[in-house]
């Protein structure tokens, strides 16, 4: 004998709630104009500070992301991590095989997404691309270290939270530059080093002319953008 399904007539009328604003949001956000990257990060920190918990912030930023990649810049990934990290938060995304092709197509407006773990220092040409910055990094949850970079031609400015990125080819040991960091007033950890430089996260915003960068050590030097962390 067949069994009558039974239907949950208030997980139903939940569930409508939810494709009815979801609908609404995703007409506003097709009327709307795209916000920065730093005022849309301000508006996915107000949504994630009303979760009740961990569970309801991993779905309120999947939610998140998906929506802002239906009429944002359109985006790609450069590397298995990064293929990985951008399904998670954006849904699916174009995958380009080397980082020399995903920054040509940032250059052209696209917001690309490239593994920090890589054989060549990619992110150190961004020193010379100032029309390049970090807009982004995922992993962004403070209790993790990120693990790919969002490049964008994008303005970003400071979000409140915020962990910026700085290549040094300085050849001293990673822990007295961390400590000629601290001595300027920055806090810094390395995050990898590859072909002579040096990738640093520091703590904060920290602008590229920042006067306390040129007591830092290295001779090419720089901060190539800053990402929010949520």
């Amino acid at each position: 004998m067949l069994t009558e399904p039974k239907l949950d007539a208030a997980r139903q009328a939940l569930d409508q709630s939810l494709v009815q604003a979801l609908t609404a949001a995703i007409a506003h956000r097709s009327t709307s104009p795209e916000p920065t990257p730093d005022a849309d990060a301000l508006m996915l920190r107000d949504l994630l500070g009303r979760a009740a918990d961990y569970r309801q912030r991993t779905i309120l930023k999947a939610l998140h992301g998906r929506m802002a990649a239906l009429n944002g810049p359109a985006m790609l990934a450069c590397g298995p991590e990064a293929g990985v990290l951008v399904a998670d938060r954006f849904g699916r995304a174009r995958s380009v095989e080397t980082s020399d092709a995903a920054l040509a197509e940032a250059a052209r407006g696209v917001r690309a997404v490239i593994d920090i773990a890589s054989s060549r220092p990619w992110w150190g040409r961004l020193l010379a691309r100032p029309d390049l910055r970090v807009i982004g990094a995922l992993e962004d949850d403070r209790n993790g270290l990120p693990r790919a970079l969002m490049i964008s031609t994008e303005p970003s400015g400071p979000t409140g939270d915020d962990r910026s990125f700085w290549v040094t080819d300085s050849t001293l040991a990673d822990a007295r530059i961390g400590e000629a960091l601290a001595a300027v007033g920055l806090a810094g950890h390395l995050l990898t080093a590859t072909g002579g430089l040096k990738l640093f996260m520091l703590a904060g915003y920290v602008q590229a002319d920042d006067g306390r960068l040129d007591q830092t050590p290295g001779s090419l030097k720089g901060v190539i953008g800053a990402a929010p962390v949520f």
